[in-house]
């Protein structure tokens, strides 16, 4: 007939055995306290080498202090390991299933936006480097930094000194050529109508011969001289250049005359050019040079002016090869920089490059050259800085959303651990708009998803389905 336990019996086991346990520590301390035995069974007394007197003339022994220290170095060891193995012993009874501690969230529904964001410099949407490659000393400067100009405005003036002798020069050039060709022409126009009148003449005089010839009048002999001057006078006319009936200088005449022009030209241009024009509408962003100095060898080889239509700002990036594919043109943008000082302007995508290129610092990945277009004017924005880009790339409202770190990819799935029943429960999903720090998590496998689910904030393999776990408070 078996006995019942009683609830309490187990704590009064407990006590019993750490009675038990307290009375071997003792019956051991009494042992090294004991005297020791000689051979034969009897016990031996304690030699003592020290001791004094007492008042009634007796010795009073002294234990050594070596001998006392080493006894009561055991006998605290074995008290404080009694203590320890009946502490752990208490501690550690009905305990040995408590479960892997874990932080959970409650699964919540939000809307979560994926963003793409570069960073890039600001410009204007027109600009130009105004450049001169005059080598001659600039002798006036007509604008400063931060002043507006209209296209044609004259922003400086090189000493034109040389430029117009050289002028000069081109010019008589051109004339000499000029009237070589026309005295030329009044030669060959006189000489071809001379020609033509030989000509005539040689032909009238060889069709009368002929007639002569055929009647004997004259030797074969002056039959062929007459052909042969016929011959002579068709050849003289015939070497002459011919215009509209009228004979004309040969054309290297002309070609004289066009590398005269085309020098003289050059040469004016030049001279213009010694007046320094914008070529844009805009504001003058930069002055790297000044008077004295010449054009054409300004310091480390910037040009003299720099000038932006400022009008119109756009933002340049380059988007990753990566990410290119959700980029569109007409695709809105929200723009921040630090000179906006919290505050954000609208842009909106207005080119994309259609080819790309290297990334740099020794990466392979290419990048692809992308205008963003600053919507309004009047912004806290300004060329030459560097902005940031925000794109929108997809949205989703009302969506289950967990933090990227709450995700477990076993390599083949990707899961999201919740606590059901203080046991762990792998649900398969897929994932879908992934924000900064959250994604969007659809259940896969005909699963479903609850609002309230107890959801591993940071889930590692070791959380099996049907794994035992106590929830941290958080």
């Amino acid at each position: 007939m078996g006995t019942e336990k009683k609830a309490g019996d187990s704590e009064e086991i407990q006590v019993l055995e750490g009675i038990s346990e307290s009375e071997e520590i003792d019956r051991r301390v009494e042992e090294l306290m004991a005297p020791e035995e000689d051979g034969n069974g009897k016990k031996k007394k304690k030699k003592h080498k020290t001791g004094h007197r007492t008042p009634e003339g007796g010795f009073h022994p002294v234990r050594r202090f070596k001998e006392f220290s080493r006894k009561r170095k055991i006998i605290t060891v074995l008290l404080l390991a009694a203590v320890v193995l009946f502490g752990f012993s208490r501690m550690s009874g009905g305990k040995k299933d408590m479960g892997i501690p874990v932080a959970v969230m409650p699964l919540a529904k939000q809307d979560v936006q994926e963003k793409l964001t570069v960073s890039g410099p600001v410009s204007g949407t027109d600009s130009v480097d105004v450049v001169s490659n005059i080598h001659a000393e600039i002798t006036a400067m007509n604008v400063k930094e931060g002043d507006t100009v209209t296209k044609g405005q004259v922003l400086a003036v090189v000493d034109s000194t040389d430029l117009e002798r050289e002028v000069q020069i081109a010019q008589n050039a051109y004339d000499l050529a000029v009237a070589n060709k026309q005295e030329k022409d009044k030669e060959a126009a006189l000489g071809y109508e001379k020609a033509v009148q030989d000509f005539q003449k040689a032909s009238l005089d060889h069709s009368r011969n002929s007639q002569l010839f055929a009647s004997g009048d004259i030797s074969q002999m002056e039959m062929e001289a007459s052909a042969n001057a016929l011959n002579d006078a068709r050849r003289a006319m015939e070497g002459y250049t011919v215009e509209n009936g009228r004979g004309r200088a040969d054309k290297s005449y002309d070609i004289q005359i066009e590398n005269a022009r085309f020098d003289l030209e050059k040469k004016k241009e030049e001279l213009e050019n010694t007046q320094i024009k914008s070529t844009i509408d805009g504001t003058v962003v930069r002055v790297n040079s000044k008077v004295g100095q010449f054009a054409d060898k300004v310091e480390d080889d910037k040009p003299i002016f720099s000038i932006e239509n400022l009008e119109q700002l756009e933002l340049e990036i380059k988007v990753s090869e990566f990410s290119i594919g959700k980029v569109k043109v007409g695709q809105e943008a929200v723009i921040s920089a630090d000179i906006l000082d919290g505050e954000t302007v609208d842009g909106e995508v207005v080119k994309i490059s259609p080819t790309g290129e290297e990334k740099g610092g020794g990466s392979t990945e290419r990048v692809i050259p992308t205008t963003i277009r600053v919507d309004g004017q009047g912004t806290k924005l300004i060329a030459g800085i560097t902005a940031r880009a925000e794109l929108l790339i997809r949205e989703s409202e009302d969506a289950f959303v967990v933090p990227t770190t709450a995700l477990l990819d076993d390599g083949d799935t990707t899961y999201i651990v919740i606590v059901q029943d203080m046991k762990i429960k792998r649900i398969p999903v897929t994932l879908g708009v992934d924000g900064d720090v959250s994604v969007e998590v659809i259940p896969a496998d005909g699963t479903v998803l609850e609002e309230g689910m107890q959801v591993v904030m940071s889930p590692g393999p070791h959380l099996m389905d049907g794994t035992d776990v106590i929830v941290r408070p958080q």
